[in-house]
């Protein structure tokens, strides 16, 4: 039986509260600005499974954080711009001239700084201002950017499908050749853009209406559907549609 002193120390006593709430990486926080790009590097793929059992082919992209190095104005320079960087990089890689670009900022050197329009510079990050995948949710369609891997120099075949010529009635070394490309007396010359062989890949190429599947908030991951440009450790542009 509790004595009087001890309902007292009972009263007094703070009530204990169990944090229920997880601490996982998906909790997004809030952001003040609005801004849709950021640039990422791409890490792989990988497959994601739903409830249902359907598997799906996913791209992992670090995505994040890129500082703000630099806001353009209509009236100082015409149109209206956000510059940001990601990536750190020594300073003893980079001249003076980028580092006081850098020092306007307070951000470090960054390996890979892109230009994206806006509409106005209202309600948009300011100079110094950190951008990460905060600002993305699961479910947004989102546009990738970036080059294409590189093939080379590549045949006509390869690069443009041709289907070569025939391969019976004596033909001799010819099934992989390109053919006739234009009359020899007139015009006398091989037109501007006549389907060739020459370099192949590494191309800048958009993929649009790519689903957001997953977002890691905690280790700036995004897990986007289906394939994106490039191979492992290219950087990409990522724009919320």
């Amino acid at each position: 039986m509790k004595t009087e002193e001890n309902i007292k120390e009972d009263i007094n006593q703070e009530p204990i509260v169990e944090n229920t709430e997880e601490s996982s990486p998906s909790v997004k926080p809030s952001l003040s600005f609005k801004f849709k790009n950021l640039i990422g590097k791409k890490i792989g793929m990988t497959q994601l499974f739903s409830d249902e059992g359907n598997v799906f082919p996913t791209t992992i992209v670090e995505a994040g954080p890129c500082a703000v190095t630099q806001v353009k104005n209509l009236k100082k320079d015409g149109y209206c711009a956000i510059q940001i960087g990601y990536s750190d990089l020594k300073p003893s890689k980079v001249n003076k001239a980028m580092t006081g670009h850098f020092s306007k900022s307070n951000s470090t050197p960054k390996k890979v700084l892109k230009e994206f329009r806006v509409k106005s510079d209202a309600n948009s990050p300011k100079l110094g201002d950190l951008v990460d995948i905060n600002q993305f949710t699961v479910g947004d369609f989102v546009k990738v950017t970036g080059f294409s891997i590189g093939k080379g120099f590549a045949g006509h075949m390869k690069r443009h499908g041709f289907s070569g010529g025939r391969a019976s009635h004596g033909k001799n070394s010819v099934m992989r050749k390109a053919g006739s490309v234009g009359a020899g007396t007139d015009p006398g010359r091989i037109f501007p853009g006549m389907k060739m062989a020459g370099r192949m890949g590494s191309d800048q190429v958009s993929v649009k209406n790519l689903q957001v599947l997953n977002i890691d908030y905690e280790n700036n991951l995004i897990f986007i559907k289906g394939a994106i440009p490039g191979s492992k450790n290219n950087y990409v542009y990522i724009t919320k549609d």
